[in-house]
């Protein structure tokens, strides 16, 4: 059985179009010129400051500049500065929920009486967080 007249020609027009592409020249698609890279790059920073100077002024700039947090008054004022964080820390202390000891001793449990060894067990006094009011006083009297 053999394929019809259109089928072909579109087989031949792709098996052309595929060889006329992997015949391009390295040379045609990726041109030599006399410029080096250093060439290539001063151009490239025309924009940004010129060319060698200016690339080396930048460098000299950059060199100068410092890291804003080390030393800068802004890291020395953190501390004083409002974040949510220290805002409702500062406020709104948490009140002291201690911790409750309980002993369970040995028993017996369940529907048909099973001897339980007895274990320790802590939980705290209060179910919830609780936290003070603005300028209540959460030390000890």
């Amino acid at each position: 059985m053999s394929r019809p007249t259109w089928i072909n020609a579109v087989v031949l027009g792709a098996v052309v179009t595929l060889l006329t592409g992997c015949s391009t020249s390295k040379e045609k698609l990726l041109p030599h010129g006399p410029q080096t890279m250093l060439d290539v790059w001063d151009q490239g920073t025309v924009g940004s400051g010129g060319s060698a100077a200016g690339r080396q002024l930048l460098d000299a700039r950059a060199e100068l500049r410092r890291p804003v947090n080390a030393g800068s008054p802004l890291a020395e004022n953190a501390s004083y500065s409002r974040t949510a964080q220290n805002e409702i820390y500062s406020q709104f202390r948490r009140l002291p929920n201690p911790d409750l000891v309980m002993y369970v001793f040995p028993h017996l449990a369940g529907s048909d009486p099973a001897p339980v060894p007895g274990y320790t067990t802590v939980f705290p006094l209060y179910q919830r967080v609780q936290y003070a009011m603005p300028g209540e006083r959460v030390e000890d009297y």
